[in-house]
């Protein structure tokens, strides 16, 4: 007789490569992607940044870290400058990464936005694989470790990488700002509206 049962739902999903996941296993790591995400710096400028955020690490850790994230593919070489007889390396993150808690009651907030998602999505994945199926499928079939292993998953690791980077193309494009200000801008014109038609 089982002491427990329990029907768990998959909640989250971490989708990584894993040089990525095994670069990200030290915290210092994200604060410094973090930090590259918004600005260059060099490494004296990463280790003064996160002294100043409480971390006190030698310059040389600093040094690892940057260099860890690098052959990950996180963190490149933005631009290098003469100084003194060297060279001085500036670095940039080329990956965000999201570290945060929705507020608690978040879900219940969200639940029309979550089914407005889910219904759209569905309509999305349906086209993806009438028009991509067939490229989907093949990469899914490539990644696979062995002959044994179902290709289920790493299709829908396919499927969200393709979501993934097509919410970061409409991100770095202005897309996603420009949809956010038009919806404000229509709600305050229906706003300004109701309050003439309350006159």
């Amino acid at each position: 007789m089982a002491l427990l049962e329990s029907d768990v739902p998959i909640r989250e999903v971490v989708t990584t490569d894993p040089e990525k996941a095994k670069a990200l296993e030290n915290d210092v790591r994200a604060k410094i992607l973090d930090m590259l995400a918004t600005e260059e710096m060099t490494i004296e400028e990463i280790h003064d940044e996160l002294h100043r955020r409480g971390e006190e690490k030698a310059e040389t850790t600093v040094r690892h870290h940057v260099n860890v994230l690098k052959d990950a593919g996180m963190v490149e070489i933005a631009r290098l400058e003469e100084a003194g007889g060297g060279t001085r390396k500036y670095y940039k993150s080329n990956t965000r990464i999201f570290s945060y808690d929705l507020p608690e009651d978040a879900e219940q907030t969200l639940a029309e936005a979550q089914e407005t998602a889910t219904a759209e999505l569905a309509g999305l994945v349906e086209t993806l694989y009438g028009e991509h199926g067939d490229d989907i499928e093949a990469v899914a079939r490539d990644m696979k470790p062995c002959e044994y292993c179902a290709t289920q998953h790493y299709e829908e690791f396919v499927l969200r990488e393709l979501l993934n980077r097509a919410l970061i193309d409409l991100t770095e494009n202005g897309t996603v700002e420009s949809v956010r200000r038009d919806s404000e801008d229509a709600g305050d014109e229906a706003e300004s509206h109701d309050d003439e038609d309350d006159r």
